[in-house]
C-alpha cells in the first residue's frame, strides 16, 4: 500500500483546509485509513479515522470542526479541516491499517507528512 498525502499549508485562525490522501496498491487489504498529527516534543495522534464499513471516530478536540470522508471510486480520503485554531498547527500524516486475524497481526503504512501551520 502506498501513500500520497497533498493539502495543507498556512492559514489564519478561523480558516478552512483539506487533506487529501490517495492510496495505491493492495487498498483492497485495508481495514481502517485516517489522519495523524504530530507535533515536536509531542506523541503523535490519531485525529481521525474511518473502517472500512464506514465507521468513523474523531479526537475529541476536532469533533464538530473536522469531517473525514472518502471517495472509494477515487481511493481518496479527505479531511475538511474548519474553524482552524492555532493548536491544529502541526505535521499530519495519512495511515491505513491492514488487520488480519489469521494470523494475528497489524501493518500501518504512512504517507509522507503534510504541515498544517494556524497563524493566530
Amino acid at each position: 500500500v502506498q501513500l500520497q498525502a497533498s493539502g495543507g499549508g498556512l492559514v489564519q485562525a478561523g480558516g478552512s483546509l483539506r487533506l487529501a490522501c490517495v492510496a495505491s496498491g493492495n487498498v483492497a487489504s485495508i481495514n481502517v485509513m485516517g489522519w495523524y498529527r504530530h507535533v515536536p516534543g509531542k506523541q503523535r495522534d490519531m485525529v481521525a479515522g474511518i473502517t472500512k464499513n464506514g465507521v468513523i471516530h474523531y479526537m475529541d478536540s476536532v469533533k464538530g470542526r473536522f469531517t473525514l470522508s472518502r471517495d472509494n471510486a477515487e481511493n481518496t480520503l479527505y479531511l475538511q479541516m474548519s474553524s482552524l485554531k492555532p493548536e491544529d498547527s502541526a505535521v499530519y500524516y495519512c495511515n491505513a491499517k491492514q488487520v488480519t486475524i489469521e494470523p494475528l497481526n497489524a501493518v500501518d503504512y504512512w504517507g509522507q507528512g503534510t504541515q498544517v501551520t494556524v497563524s493566530s
